[in-house]
């Protein structure tokens, strides 16, 4: 029955994310917490998430690029927000006047931040590499870099508030070398004259896990979502509730006979007759066409499975004998504890991370909040 939802839905559940920070913030215990809500909140929608994971104890928030940054600032959130990914030829003057923190990864962005003529000196801070080899200061510039910074903030340029680093999270020996690196990086800092307010290098992993990583603040990603981190323990074991269920409605249902095949290249054919549901959810809303034959969905409380190749509009369902109607709601994750398929099954079925399946859920899927 069609009791006014939309076709197409991620519904999320704002307290979920409140109480998963509250839970996060605790365990971590450190003096500040900074929530991540790039990629326009892990899908859940940025200024959403960032409200819930404000009240629920956060008092920062992360997005990857100024424009994020700046959305925040748009839908009135006034709370410190810290951005690392920038354009080469970015223009950080609107930004720093929003009051957003810039986060610095070369001495060229260092000297555009300090050059931007902006009104009041900008908050900067420092990201240094330590072992991802991806963006941040390489380990042969922090002592110019710190020097530099240190003149700059001397000269009323702008103001050092944070320096800050990346797990890999790939093994224990490879955190604690980046940790060894991370300390150095803020020993020749102080040599420099820098006094950072704000050091940090845990993001949930870590914030759970390793407390000798947590310094001044912890970042909060996939856990304020209620996703776990780990292939070794679930959300649920964690304290943790899915904030996001996607879900559609059955479209249609046909019976089909022995034999019959089902979506592009008849990948499977059905041994028996049978009866099947359409799905109007695809890869183009971000179901991943990787889990074709292996998901499964939740209808009437029961699973049924995915038959078939997923398609860019719609998927198919071995329904059986259930009786599924036409405009039944179909449940493909959210919170397992309820007895439907979690993220987590999806990145199985589909040879991927819980991260990737909430986040690149798409624009047609109307999200909804409660």
């Amino acid at each position: 029955m069609n009791d006014g939802r939309p076709l197409r839905e991620a519904a999320v559940d704002l307290s979920a994310i409140a109480e998963n920070v509250a839970r996060l913030v605790r365990a971590a215990g450190t003096p500040h917490a900074m929530a991540v809500v790039k990629a326009d909140g892990y899908g859940h929608g940025a200024a959403p998430a960032a409200r819930a994971a404000l009240e629920g104890g956060a008092d920062w928030l992360g997005v990857a690029d100024l424009a994020e940054g700046l959305a925040l600032r748009e839908a009135g959130i006034g709370a410190p927000v810290l951005a690392w990914l920038h354009d080469p030829d970015a223009d950080f003057r609107p930004a720093i006047e929003a009051g957003i923190d810039i986060g610095v990864s070369t001495l060229d962005q260092l000297e555009a931040v300090a050059d931007a003529d902006a009104a009041g000196p900008p908050a900067v801070q420092l990201k240094v590499e330590t072992g991802l080899s991806r963006n941040g200061l390489s380990p042969a510039d922090w002592p110019a870099a710190f020097e530099r910074a240190a003149l700059l903030e001397r000269a009323g340029l702008l103001r050092v508030r944070g320096i800050f680093s990346h797990l890999s999270n790939a093994s224990p020996e490879d955190d604690a070398a980046a940790l060894d690196s991370f300390r150095t990086a803020l020993t020749l800092a102080a040599d420099a004259g820098l006094e950072p307010q704000l050091r940090h290098l845990a993001s949930t992993a870590a914030a759970i896990r390793r407390p000798e990583t947590r310094f001044d603040l912890v970042r909060l990603g996939i856990g304020a979502y209620g996703l776990s981190p780990f292939g070794d323990a679930s959300a649920g074991e964690l304290g943790l509730r899915p904030a996001m269920t996607l879900r559609s409605r059955v479209a249609a249902v046909r019976e089909i006979d022995a034999g019959a095949g089902v979506s592009y290249d008849y990948t499977w054919r059905a041994e028996a007759p049978t009866r099947l549901a359409l799905v109007p959810l695809g890869y183009a809303d971000g179901v991943p066409r990787a889990a074709s034959g292996r998901a499964e969905v939740q209808i009437g409380g029961r699973r049924h499975p995915v038959r078939g190749r997923i398609a860019m509009d719609q998927l198919v369902v071995d329904v059986g004998e259930s009786a599924v109607s036409v405009g039944d709601q179909v449940v493909l994750f959210g919170d397992p504890a309820s007895g439907c398929p979690g993220a987590d099954d999806w990145a199985d079925w589909a040879g991927t991370i819980n991260y990737e399946i909430v986040t690149r859920i798409g624009p047609r899927v109307q999200r909804t909040y409660s």
